[in-house]
């Protein structure tokens, strides 16, 4: 289960692919087989979890990874390139690396 924490030392994955909205399940599906296949038994990975918009026009994956080597490692192995490539052309792909510096909670009022 992903746990978003302040100060951890990991680093957090942000991607976008954007596609249009008759693809979108398709790019779910290809996100979801190359983290069955082999994302999910990468050293070093910690989780993900995948989103679709409610407008059919993206798919953000967030992933957690021990290290940028750790991450690496995973994009050159040629287990889930299909999955990858096959996405690509249906989506265009951007994608940030993060470290969470605060997290906020619901606090009711007094």
């Amino acid at each position: 289960m992903t746990t978003i924490k302040a100060n951890e030392p990991i680093l957090t994955f942000i991607n976008v692919f954007k596609t249009e909205p008759e693809n979108q399940q398709r790019v779910v599906e290809l996100l979801t087989q190359a983290t069955d296949v082999s994302v999910k038994y990468a050293p070093g990975f910690i989780s993900c979890a995948l989103h679709k918009s409610v407008d059919g026009t993206k798919v953000t994956m967030y992933a957690q990874w021990q290290s940028m080597d750790h991450y690496q490692a995973m994009r050159d192995d040629p287990r889930p390139l299909p999955f990858f490539q096959e996405a690509l052309t249906i989506a265009t792909f951007e994608s940030g690396s993060y470290e969470v510096v605060k997290t906020f909670e619901y606090t009711k009022e007094s």
